[in-house]
C-alpha cells in the first residue's frame, strides 16, 4: 500500500513540475524571459508561490528544467547512434528521430531563436550545441570526402531550417515537414554513396580512422 502511494505522489509531483514547465514557457514566448516573474507564473497556475517553490526557486531553474526535460529524447539519440552499425538505414533513422526531437520540443527552440541572449547566459547555447556536434559526428563519415562530409551535416540544418526559416512555406506544415525529412534523407543517402571511394584511399594510405569509420556498410566491424 505504502509504495502505491509513494508512487501516486511522485507521478502527481511530476505532473505538478510538468505544468509549471509549460505554464512558464508561454509566459516567457508571451512576454518575454526578462519581464516574467515567479508571481506571474504561479497566477497563473493557480497555486501560491509556496507550492512553486517546492519545486523551483527560481525561474532560471525552471528554464533549465524545461531545457534538459525537452533534449533528453537528443541526448539518448546520441547513445543510440553510437551503438549502431554505420549503415544508410542508420544514419536516415537518426534523421528521422531527431525530426521528431524537434518537433516534440518546438516551443522551447522557438523560444531559445528569439532569446538567444538569455540562452546565451544561462549556458544552455552551448549544451545544445555540443548535443548537435555530438549527433554530427555520429553521421558524419570523418574520412568521407569533404563534399560528402558537407550533405551529411546539411541534413541536420535542413530540419532546423524546416523549424525556423521555412514556417510561412506551403499551406500545410504536415506536408512541409514530409517535405523537409525527404530532403534530409536524401541529402545522407547521396553523401553515403559518394563515401566509399574516399574510405578505401584512406585506409589504403594507412590514415587512422575511428571506430565508426572502420564499419564497413554491412555494419559489422573490422579488427584495428
Amino acid at each position: 500500500m505504502g509504495g502505491t502511494m509513494d508512487g501516486t505522489r511522485q507521478r502527481r509531483r511530476g505532473d505538478t513540475r510538468r505544468r509549471i514547465q509549460d505554464v512558464a514557457l508561454e509566459l516567457f514566448a508571451e512576454q518575454g524571459y526578462e519581464k516574467t516573474s515567479l508571481r506571474e507564473i504561479a497566477e497563473r497556475l493557480e497555486v501560491t508561490k509556496a507550492a512553486l517553490y517546492y519545486h523551483f526557486k527560481t525561474k532560471e531553474e525552471i528554464l533549465v528544467s524545461i531545457f534538459e526535460d525537452l533534449t533528453q529524447p537528443i541526448e539518448d539519440l546520441i547513445e543510440w547512434g553510437r551503438q549502431q552499425p554505420n549503415t544508410l538505414a542508420t544514419k536516415q533513422e537518426i534523421v528521422r528521430r531527431y525530426a521528431a526531437a524537434l518537433a516534440e520540443a518546438a516551443p522551447l527552440f522557438r523560444f531559445m531563436h528569439e532569446n538567444q541572449a538569455t540562452v546565451r547566459d544561462l549556458r544552455i547555447g552551448e549544451s545544445f550545441k555540443a548535443r548537435i556536434h555530438s549527433l554530427r559526428d555520429i553521421i558524419v563519415d570523418p574520412d568521407a570526402a569533404l563534399v560528402d562530409q558537407v550533405r551529411y551535416a546539411s541534413a541536420i540544418f535542413t530540419l532546423h531550417a524546416g523549424m525556423f526559416l521555412l514556417q510561412d512555406m506551403g499551406d500545410d506544415p504536415e506536408e512541409k515537414n514530409k517535405a523537409v525529412l525527404e530532403v534530409a534523407t536524401d541529402l545522407v543517402a547521396q553523401a553515403h554513396r559518394g563515401a566509399g571511394a574516399p574510405r578505401a584511399r584512406a585506409s589504403q594510405a594507412g590514415q587512422t580512422v575511428t571506430p565508426l569509420a572502420r564499419r564497413n556498410f554491412t555494419g559489422s566491424t573490422a579488427e584495428p
